[in-house]
């Protein structure tokens, strides 16, 4: 009985690296890799895995947060972008309103006599 769920351990494995060559998610390096296993270093494939996953996340870590940074600077820029050109935009609102409340006399011309001879 053991060995009929080795034996479908074993299916199983092989259904699942079937589907991940056929999605692209692994290639032949994965192939080489294994081919490196041997009886003396049984978890080779593994370990490797390992290691490559331990790196990857501190790089997407440092990533992610230079990502933020970026983000951010992105932010900071479009904010001080709105707040300058709305701040114009009232200046010139302000400036527009007094011109328009300043009544300059309207200075009447000077009536001449009218010379009809």
């Amino acid at each position: 009985m053991l060995g009929l769920s080795v034996d479908r351990l074993r299916a199983d494995m092989n259904r699942l690296l079937a589907l991940l060559f056929h999605q692209g998610v692994l290639d032949e390096q994965f192939l080489q890799l294994q081919q490196l296993q041997d009886e003396s270093s049984p978890n080779f494939v593994s370990e490797v895995v390992n290691i490559y996953f331990h790196e990857s996340e501190k790089l997407l870590r440092n990533l992610r947060g230079l990502f933020c940074i970026r983000a951010l600077e992105l932010l900071e820029y479009e904010y001080c972008y709105l707040k300058n050109k709305l701040h114009e935009l009232f200046q010139i609102e302000q400036q527009r309103s007094l011109a328009a409340a300043v009544r300059y006399p309207v200075q009447q011309e000077q009536q001449r006599p009218n010379n009809h001879t």
